[in-house]
């Protein structure tokens, strides 16, 4: 099991100050998807600083959630599902309720359905109320904030032209159409962002 554990060299450096932002957002208890888990690092770290939280990774890559299974597997951790196979764009999610959604470095290495579909999926589990939190790269105004995150941009569009670095009011106003609030954003270190939306209610909308 241990040989299908993936690494991302980026999780050691992002999950500390990822935590910090959570840690007054996520709710005390109930159960929090995580949409594109990748290699699961993420997911066991934050799993073991809530136990009282049950987490469930997603990834629609099979590889990716085999390494999530070793990565839960080597934990020992309870509170972390079995991985569900989950397609951000697809109408059908294999979960129909949620507390809390993580979405961490997705955006940006998908084609844009899959954060239509994130929010579209995300309005329909989440009660109101509830917390979306996204993380990664973006741009502002049409603008990259740093020549880094230019590089790092070219380099996705490179690999996928459907990929690339998003407009936050792009992403903003997408959420916002799919029923939740304008986001609370937080700076976070290496020029990612941290946004936070709220599901809407009905009265809200």
């Amino acid at each position: 099991m241990e040989t299908h554990r993936q690494t991302a060299s980026a999780v050691a450096r992002n999950r500390e100050p990822i935590l910090d932002v959570l840690r007054s957002n996520l709710p005390k208890q109930g159960v929090a998807l995580e949409i594109a888990s990748g290699s699961g690092e993420h997911i066991v770290y934050l799993a073991a600083h809530f136990p009282e939280l049950v987490f469930c990774p997603s990834d629609i890559d099979q590889g990716a959630r085999q390494s999530i299974a070793a990565w839960t597997q080597t934990s020992g951790l309870q509170n972390v599902r079995a991985p569900l196979a989950l397609d951000a764009a697809s109408a059908d999610w294999p979960l129909e309720r949620a507390d809390a959604i993580l979405c961490i470095n997705m955006i940006h290495i998908s084609i844009w359905a899959a954060t239509e579909g994130l929010f579209r999926g995300a309005n329909r589990i989440l009660a109101p109320g509830a917390p979306l939190y996204l993380y990664g790269a973006y741009k502002r105004a049409g603008a990259h904030t740093s020549q880094s995150n230019e590089e790092f941009d070219a380099w996705l569009r490179n690999k996928n032209p459907a990929w690339g670095v998003r407009d936050i009011e792009a992403v903003v106003e997408c959420g916002v159409a799919h029923g939740f609030s304008e986001p609370q954003i937080i700076a976070m270190p290496a020029n990612n962002l941290s946004l936070i939306f709220r599901r809407r209610s009905a009265t809200e909308a």
